[in-house]
């Protein structure tokens, strides 16, 4: 993602590394912060890779402007093009920890469900302020990544009530072997 995200910067014109972080945390809204070593360290792979080069000396401050290559460019052409495939994408750890509170003795998935869903409801409800104090002309980047994470809190709420509704509907019989199991943990 850092690396995409650098290129299609660089595709904006030459920048060096402070002016690439600045421009990323700016196009983000702040989201994705980067610290410069890893900037750096990203056009270093870059640069290794034939995707960005150094625009000659460094300036007097010794910074070393990067600008994309021919190669550079097409790797950008090439990301803008390709959808994000969604089975590559990290482990969720929230499905994880749900799915195994249903089967761990002596935890109450209900309430794993529901402090899961009043911290997404609070977050909603803080990226709600941040989206209508938000300048509509000038941070369509921002506004974007923040829609973005609030269709990702809303889609997160209604997925934690389906889970609750399912875990409603279990059979009784599995839920009474879930409390015996849960007695003898306790009485252990």
């Amino acid at each position: 993602m850092v690396r995409n995200g650098l290129l299609a910067l660089l595709a904006r014109g030459p920048m060096y590394g402070y002016q690439l972080r600045h421009e990323f945390e700016a196009s983000t809204g702040a989201t994705w912060p980067l610290n410069v070593g890893q900037v750096y360290s990203t056009l270093s792979r870059l640069e290794r890779d034939g995707l960005v080069a150094g625009d000659g000396a460094p300036d007097t401050d010794g910074r070393v402007t990067y600008r994309l290559t021919d190669s550079g460019r097409a790797e950008v052409a090439r990301w803008f093009t390709t959808p994000v495939m969604r089975e590559g994408r990290p482990r969720d750890e929230l499905a994880i920890k749900i799915a195994m509170a249903l089967t761990t003795p002596g935890v109450d998935p209900h309430a794993v469900v529901q402090t899961q869903r009043t911290a997404t409801l609070r977050s909603l409800q803080d990226l709600t302020r941040l989206k209508a104090s938000a300048d509509e002309v000038a941070d369509q980047a921002w506004l974007l990544v923040l829609e973005s994470m609030l269709f990702q809190a809303e889609a997160e709420v209604r997925w934690l009530d389906h889970c609750e509704t399912r875990m409603t509907a279990l059979p009784a019989q599995r839920t009474a072997a879930a409390d015996a199991a849960r007695s003898e943990e306790a009485v252990r």
